[in-house]
């Protein structure tokens, strides 16, 4: 390479640099998720080395479980079916039942950090609730 061309070949580099960075990872949800942080272990249970949620879990916050493809609460088990991710928001698209029914339901969380997330409603930002990942 020649000394006229240096700059040239350096200019690119970074400008490679500034707008390609590191390649995007999918937000990683797996885990128990609580309201309430210092709740967990009274959230969740270990039932046969599998994550379950506690029978009187309600009395301590909300919660939920992601593991692949589904989304276990308390009463309603999610078959997620569509993921979409914009930046630091995900949006999942899941097909909800409990004994009762069967609903399509959208989920919106805002990944805050590796063990914070944010569920929101569009249209509705006061409804906005944190989830802490439990470290079980």
């Amino acid at each position: 390479m020649t000394i006229s061309r240096l700059p040239l070949a350096i200019s690119a580099v970074i400008i490679a640099w500034m707008f390609g960075g590191p390649a995007a990872h999918a937000a990683d949800l797996t885990g128990a998720w609580a309201s309430d942080a210092s709740a967990c272990n009274k959230m969740f249970t270990n039932k046969d080395g599998k994550i379950a949620i506690a029978e009187d879990s309600d009395l301590y916050g909300s919660g939920f479980i992601i593991e692949q493809n589904r989304i276990r609460g308390k009463i309603v088990t999610c078959n997620i079916k569509a993921r979409k991710e914009d930046g630091a928001v995900t949006h999942l698209v899941a097909n909800c039942s409990t004994d009762i029914a069967v609903e399509t339901v959208q989920f919106s969380f805002k990944i805050d950090d590796n063990n914070k997330i944010t569920r929101f409603y569009p249209g509705v930002p006061e409804m906005a609730v944190q989830y802490f990942r439990c470290p079980l």
